[in-house]
């Protein structure tokens, strides 16, 4: 029933469309960007797809633009979107899972950035019960710290990063 993939060149439109559907603006530029990013070893995306349709995606980014991980070699799991009608059969589960994977292979540490406002709320319990903790820097707008006292708007740009420390760690050391 549910098969992950890699990312490939047909893709981008059946993604695209599908988000459309439901009222998502995810253009197919974003996509082919990444199959870009995944071809030059910089963000690998994995596919999700129950009974051969697409259900939902995952990338994880080895270099992010949010400097507290990118200087400690913390790869982030960003841009992760199960379609709602597709919740709740363990697919995002599936998803993490294999991002975690490939993390493993390269870090101990898993990161990840998590929007504030309610459309997030099932993301934000997701990561919660799968071990992840705040970083403990706070608010991040545009991945860069939010001051005490600084306004920035609500959005998607918006976000609280979490770690969590692989269970495959130990193996890295060895």
């Amino acid at each position: 029933m549910l098969e992950i993939t890699p990312l490939t060149a047909d893709d981008p439109p059946v993604i695209t469309a599908a988000f459309a559907a439901i009222g998502w603006d995810k253009p197919q530029a974003q996509y082919a960007r990444y199959l870009d990013e995944q071809t030059a070893d910089e963000r690998p995306v994995l596919v999700a797809r129950w009974d051969g349709d697409f259900a939902g995606y995952v990338t994880v980014l080895w270099e992010t633009g949010y400097a507290p991980f990118r200087e400690a070699g913390i790869p982030e799991i960003q841009d992760f979107n199960v379609l709602p009608h597709y919740r709740r059969r363990g697919i995002g589960t599936a998803l993490m899972d294999a991002a975690e994977a490939l993390i493993a292979g390269r870090s101990a540490t898993a990161g990840i950035g998590v929007g504030l406002y309610p459309d997030y709320g099932p993301a934000q319990r997701l990561y919660v019960l799968r071990g992840y903790v705040p970083d403990g820097r706070g608010l991040a707008w545009n991945q860069a710290q939010v001051a005490p006292l600084q306004t920035v708007q609500v959005d998607d740009d918006l976000a609280l990063y979490f770690t969590r420390t692989l269970r495959q760690a130990e193996a890295l050391s060895a």
